[in-house]
Order: C-alpha cells, then structure tokens, then sequence
C-alpha cells in the first residue's frame, strides 16, 4: 500500500501513515540541509584550489554527488512506503578499477540527472519540505501546547503573532491546533506522496527505460548472433551434407550412361543426369545465397564484387574499406545489395548501377545507384521492406530515393567498428 491508497481509506487517520509521512518529509528537509552544505562547499573549495590542481578531485567528487544523493532518496521512499522508486540504472564498468569506474561514470547520462536532482533538493525540495511539516505539523502542535504554556509563564504567543494570556483564549487555541492538526495529517500525507512522485519522475522512471532499452538492445544483439550462426550451419550442412550427395548421384549417373548402350534405357539415365546437375546447380546457388563462401573467407569488399558480376546489369563497385567488419553487419550488408541488384535487374530497367561506400565515424555506409525509371516504394512488396526490417536491428537506416523517371538511390547506414584491419 502507498500513501494515496491510505489517503482514501477511512482508517488514515488512525494509522501510521500521518506519523510516517511526517518522518519523510522532516528526514528530507534535514537531507536537504545537508546536501546544499556539502555541494556549496565541494564547488567552493574546489574552484578556489583549482588553480593548483588540488580541487580538481574534489570538483570530480563533487559532480558524483548525484550517485549518493539518489541512492539515499530512494532509501527513504522505499523504507518510508510513500512511493515505488526502481532502483538507478547505472552500467556496470567493462573493466576492473577505479579510472575505468570514474570514467563510466561520468560519460552517463544517469550521473548527470542525479546531479540535477541532488542540485534541486538542496535549492527547492528541502525547504519545501520543512515549510509542509512546520505549517502542517509544528503550528498545529504549539496551538495544542498554548494551555501548557500559559500555565507556565502566563502567556503565550501565538505563531509570533498574537499573545494569549487568558484561559478561554488558551483553549480556542488548542481547540483549533487540534483540528488544523487532523487536516494536517492530510497535508503530510499529500505532500509526502507528491513527493514521492518527484523522485520517481526524475530517478525512477527514465533510468528503468534506460535499462529496458539496454537490455532490448543485447537481446537483440544475441538474436542476431545466434540467426547468423544458425544460417551458417545450415550452410555448411547443406555444403557438406546434400551438396556432397548430389555430387555422388551426378557421378554415379554420369558413369551409368557410359556404360549403358544406345536406347530408351540411356535416354532416361541422360534425362535423370540432367536433372541431377540442375538440381546440384539450384543447391549450390542455395548455398551461395544462404551464406556465400567469398563473404566469410574474404570479407564484404570481395562478396559485393562478386554479385555485381553476377548481376544481370553491368555494375561498378566503388567500396573503401578498412577490414574486416563484424559477421552480421557484413551479413545484412552484403544481402541488402544483393536484393538492391536483384530489384535492379527485374524492376528498374536500368543499363547500368553503381555500388559504392566506406566506413567513416564507426559507420558503415552503403548506396546503390540506378539508371532505371524509378518509382521504387518500400511498402510496394519489392523485398525493401524486409530488408529495411533487417538494418534496423542492427540500429542501422535504410533510405530510399525514387522518384518516377529516375534514378534510384538506396543508401544503408549501419554502426559498427572494424574486427579485423586491412590485410
């Protein structure tokens, strides 16, 4: 249960949670207090001996400050159940020590935002806090004590601004702290839960996308390992399984006829011999297709050579590259311009295309270009769709330039950093 749950109970009153939310928001007025000294000091004393290197630490020490900040503030919303706070996001460093640590963190977004927020608790949250429990909580409470206190000194004065010194004036005091302090309890509560609501606004919520999207990104990172390596052992079983079968029947049939004499008998074992080398031809363009030999040995340069002199229209290839690149980038790369030619050669009417590219600023970068009539549409069921599908998950672009009359212009951008350098 949170506080907005027993705010709309009947027992609210009767229960903890007025004492509770008191207790959250008093605890972060003193926080508060606490955060602006250590902040006003640390960028104090830090920019006073910067010149000398010696705040150079502690300005660092300073700009991390967020990090505790924000665990502590979570702290309290989970142990005083005002609120539902996920915890921080921050990345684990990819390797040991403390340089390495500092520089993660400092390079996150995360850090930055809990910077922001421990910079708004110690100029705007905390006093907002004390104002709430000293309206909501202290006036109530000396109203109540007037009595007492005019038994001990004979007067009393109210909030610093009118005296009581007489008994029936004592007890409309307290009669009206007792009912201000009944609505008060409401205040505390209210006030408590918005409260709560900051903190999850601007600690909970971004960092739990932020770690959502993290993880949908190394999931999908993994599927596409694991497509890749699914699609290279088929490959290899159908080079190493089928394809050495189809080989052995082709030869075996081959040797039958020289063996056959003339006749009906030798026609249907010519008839079979063909099929046979059709279908060790269809195999072994399956294969090709599936993953082609060229791209794993010699990389994405050779395989896009490949297909352009494979292609039904003469194409040129312009690609500057500085190595190898990883699986599946050259994978979705190489199958993108195959699908491009293969659109090319049946679609476009083109006499000619061009295929060109580099990698610059850890991009790769593709376009190929057509003479044809263009008019090309990713929607228009031409295969650009499925391969639009297939850059993305590599959290790369496809862009697509076709007006009707020509040219056509398909560009593919995809990040990623070179795994081997140039031979």
């Amino acid at each position: 249960m949170t506080v907005w749950q027993a705010l709309g109970g009947r027992g609210y009153l009767r229960s903890a949670w007025p004492w509770r939310a008191g207790a959250f928001l008093a605890s972060g007025a003193l926080f508060g207090a606490v955060v602006l000294v250590g902040i006003v000091a640390g960028v104090a004393v830090g920019a006073a001996t910067a010149v000398v290197l010696v705040g150079l630490p502690l300005l660092v020490l300073t700009a991390l400050a967020g990090i505790p900040v924000a665990a502590v503030e979570r702290w309290r919303v989970r142990t005083a159940r005002v609120g539902d706070v996920p915890a921080g996001a921050h990345r684990v460093p990819d390797a040991p020590g403390l340089a390495r640590w500092l520089v993660v963190r400092l390079k996150e977004p995360e850090t930055w935002r809990e910077l922001a927020y421990a910079v708004l608790l110690a100029l705007v949250l905390w006093p907002l806090d004390a104002l709430v429990v000293t309206f909501a909580a202290g006036v109530p409470l000396f109203l109540l004590a007037t009595p007492l206190l005019v038994a001990v000194d004979g007067e009393a004065k109210v909030v610093k601004l009118w005296t009581v010194d007489t008994w029936p004036a004592a007890t409309g005091a307290a009669l009206a702290g007792g009912a201000l302090l009944l609505l008060g309890a409401y205040v505390l509560g209210v006030a408590a839960g918005a409260r709560a609501e900051v903190v999850k606004a601007l600690l909970g919520a971004r960092g739990q996308d932020s770690a959502r999207v993290a993880e949908l990104v190394r999931s999908r990172v993994r599927l596409v390992d694991a497509f890749e390596a699914e699609r290279r052992r088929i490959e290899r079983d159908l080079h190493d399984g089928a394809q050495q079968r189809l080989v052995a029947l082709t030869m075996r049939l081959g040797l039958a006829r020289l063996d056959v004499p003339p006749g009906p008998l030798a026609d249907q074992l010519a008839t079979a011999h063909g099929e046979a080398e059709k279908a060790l031809a269809e195999l072994r363009e399956l294969i090709h297709g599936i993953h082609p030999k060229v791209l794993a040995d010699y990389g994405l340069e050779a395989a896009v050579a490949d297909a352009a002199d494979r292609s039904a229209i003469p194409v040129d290839v312009h690609l500057d590259l500085p190595g190898r690149l990883p699986r599946p980038v050259e994978s979705a790369a190489y199958f993108v311009v195959c699908e491009a030619l293969a659109n090319v050669g049946r679609h476009s009417g083109a006499s000619r295309a061009v295929v060109s590219g580099g990698h610059d600023e850890e991009r790769l970068t593709l376009e190929i270009r057509d003479d044809g009539r263009g008019g090309a549409d990713i929607g228009g069921g031409t295969g650009l769709t499925g391969l639009a599908d297939r850059v993305s998950v590599l959290d790369g672009r496809l862009f697509l330039s076709s007006p009707p009359g020509g040219p056509t212009l398909l560009r593919v951008e995809i990040p990623c950093r070179p795994t081997e350098p140039r031979a």
